[in-house]
This record gives structure tokens, sequence and C-alpha cells, in this order.
């Protein structure tokens, strides 16, 4: 459960990230924040995808 715990606290902290760059994207048309904002997207993809896998096994 350790492990399902780092992800989720992972999760919530790039979760963050992508909103503020996404905003400035939005707010401020800065296309360098959009750009970030792509980056930790891709990176979120990556970390729910494993928090599915280590739930699944921690229910287990």
């Amino acid at each position: 459960m350790e492990e399902v715990a780092k992800l989720v606290a992972e999760l919530k902290a790039q979760f963050e990230a992508f909103t503020k760059d996404a905003d400035a994207l939005v707010n401020a048309n800065n296309k360098a924040a959009g750009a970030r904002a792509r980056k930790v997207s891709l990176e979120i993809d990556k970390i729910t995808k494993e928090f599915r896998k280590k739930s699944i096994e921690a229910t287990k």
C-alpha cells in the first residue's frame, strides 16, 4: 500500500503542475507553459497506469 500512497502523492504534485501550466496557456497565452503542460500530461498518464497496476495488486 505504501507504493500506492507514493503514486497518489506524485499524481497530486504532477496535477498541480499541469493545472498551473495549463492555466498559464489559456489565460496568458503562454506557449512555453503549454509545452510544459503537455509534457506533464504524459507523466500523469504514466503514473495513472502504474497506480492502476499497483492498486489492483494491493487489493488481491
